[in-house]
């Protein structure tokens, strides 16, 4: 079968990977234009270590990246975490269509920043998709779904890369032979149950510490790597990333700093408390709990926020 795979990153990597492991003609792939300064993108790199064309158009809506599309005669285009919305006329030109991967089960979570929201908001079960795209947003019919669970201490890394990254990469696999064989399916998603998720950026990322402190943990969970959960301390942001759960009453306010030590930064919250264990203070890398307390002399009693 002849494929078109866009994509990028690791995850663009692994599924050109396994799409030749089985034997499949990829005979082109489209990745984003390279950042200045940035290190190269790893499916650029693959592809080109394996003799693949690397096409890089500003915007796969430019009417030249069409006619480029349409002469390499695809059977079946392959979107591996894409974040350009692409046109109908690109979608629609492999004979056999086009597939696309999502971090969420859809109609719920539609939208690049599915995996923080779904941790935001507490849910402990989410999935892949292998939808057939369409105009709009992550609402083309699904061809596969896969659920995974999401465990109270899972983070946006460990979730995409211990869970949502593998799975993807066999559901990607399963829907090919599913359309060699004819059966793939076409299930119209149910609107009634759709969810939309905005970007998940910093202005979402800040600390309420008078809210009950779990929904602080999923927060700093569903934050991390990116773009981290945002507090102050003396006037200065500060970034938090790992940390620990504590259920229980504390006297101490919603924010109080109530020990420090090696194991981390014992952190008051509403029914509980925090073990902050990685930081980064304001124009600086990240940091150990421990490295922070010595770096600013961290006293307890101190409050963040």
């Amino acid at each position: 079968m002849r494929i078109v795979l866009i994509g990028q990153a690791a995850f663009g990597q692994k599924v050109l990977e396994a799409l030749q492991n089985r034997g499949e003609q990829v005979v082109a792939v489209y990745v984003p234009p390279d950042k200045p300064g940035a290190k190269a993108d790893p499916l650029k790199e693959s592809a080109q270590q394996r003799g693949i064309p690397v096409f890089q158009p500003r915007r796969m809506r430019d009417p030249d990246v069409y006619d480029k599309f349409a002469e390499l005669a695809p059977d079946l285009g392959v979107m591996a975490f894409v974040t350009d919305i692409l046109p109908m006329s690109i979608l629609s030109c492999p004979k056999l269509g086009t597939i696309q991967y999502h971090p969420s089960l859809l109609p719920k979570h539609r939208g690049r920043s599915a995996i923080n929201w779904a941790i935001i908001k507490g849910d402990t079960r989410t999935g892949i998709t292998i939808l057939w795209p369409d105009a709009g947003i992550d609402t083309g019919p699904i061809l596969l779904q896969k659920r995974a669970d999401i465990s109270p201490s899972d983070t946006v890394g460990s979730l995409y890369y211990d869970k949502l990254f593998p799975l993807g990469v066999e559901a990607i696999i399963e829907s090919i032979e599913l359309i060699y064989e004819g059966k793939a399916p076409n299930i119209p998603q149910d609107e009634s149950q759709a969810t939309y998720e905005r970007p998940c950026t910093e202005k979402d990322a800040v600390i309420d510490w008078a809210e009950p402190i779990s929904k602080v943990y999923n927060l700093i969970r569903g934050t991390n790597p990116l773009p981290g959960a945002i507090t102050s301390l003396r006037g200065q942001k500060l970034k938090i990333f790992d940390c620990e759960l504590v259920v229980g009453n504390v006297s101490a306010m919603p924010g109080e700093i109530i020990k420090s030590s090696e194991e981390g930064i014992i952190v008051a919250g509403k029914g509980g408390s925090l073990i902050i264990k990685r930081v980064q203070p304001q124009d600086q890398p990240k940091l150990s709990a421990s490295e922070y307390v010595l770096l600013v002399g961290l006293r307890t009693r101190e409050r963040l926020g």
